[in-house]
């Protein structure tokens, strides 16, 4: 899969995964989730490729979701767990480098990375309840994580492996709550609580909840 958003760079074993949409702080659509979802596919299955770098061009490292296009039907959904299922299968080591917003799965993509660099300007921002939704999975900075990238590459790839299987437990377990994840997401995402927290967000303005 190919996505203009998605720029997918090789060296020395290394593949890295940029995010590039910087005019939209680098919000997520379903084609973006698809070309990542793509490239893990590929760095998995080659021998040459043994640490994946993601990173977010211009000052921001992932705004989340592309609210509109997660507006216009489920695709988006569909798309998002698929690649949050891939990155939480994946193995080989993951490395990130954050600077400015990590928003939303900006966050929480990172709980499935090995090794995660923040700037000192990255914020963390989780607001799916605020969205009427649940939570999902799990630049100066980037020649500092790839630099930690390629010495990953230079250890002994069996010993690596079953230390990254040790350090992240029984993967049932993960995958089970990514699952239940999943469904509960799908639900909530066309609740009307979440149809009136988009709307506000668009309109700039304090959503209305009805309660009782």
């Amino acid at each position: 899969m190919v996505s203009e958003s998605i720029a997918v760079i090789e060296q020395g074993g290394v593949l890295e995964i940029h995010i590039d949409r910087p005019d939209k702080k680098n919000a997520l659509t379903a084609a973006m989730y698809r070309a990542m979802t793509a490239a893990l596919a590929d760095a998995s299955a080659r021998a040459d490729i043994g640490v994946v770098l993601f990173a977010g061009r211009g000052d921001a490292f992932c705004a989340g979701n592309d609210l509109r296009d997660f507006m216009a039907g489920p695709e988006g959904g569909a798309a998002a767990f698929a690649f949050i299922r891939a990155i939480a299968a994946f193995d080989k080591p993951l490395v990130a480098a954050v600077q400015g917003l990590a928003v939303g799965v900006g966050t929480t993509m990172l709980f499935h990375c090995d090794l995660v660099y923040a700037a000192p300007d990255a914020r963390f921002i989780m607001p799916f309840v605020n969205l009427g939704i649940v939570p999902e999975a799990g630049s100066s900075l980037l020649a500092h994580a790839r630099a930690k990238a390629a010495a990953l590459m230079a250890k002994p790839p069996q010993a690596l492996a079953a230390t990254r299987r040790l350090m992240k437990g029984d993967p049932a377990a993960l995958t089970a709550r990514i699952e239940e994840e999943a469904r509960l997401f799908q639900q909530t995402l066309a609740s009307p609580e979440a149809q009136e927290a988009f709307t506000a967000f668009f309109e700039k303005r304090a959503p209305v909840f009805r309660r009782g």
